[in-house]
């Protein structure tokens, strides 16, 4: 399958570690941020629920 034909979230994860990536930002970092990113999803689905 090519990236193209590839769901969206594919795409994204694909986007997101280019830039990472380039930026040369450490894992550690990546993952701490990555964090703080799902918690801040994870709160607008639930506000989005009720």
């Amino acid at each position: 399958m090519s990236l193209e034909q590839a769901p969206d979230e594919v795409k994204l994860a694909v986007d997101l570690i280019m830039l990472l990536e380039n930026h040369e930002i450490p894992p550690q970092t990546v993952l701490a941020a990555l964090e703080i990113v799902r918690d801040d999803y994870l709160r607008k689905l639930r506000d989005a629920d009720s």
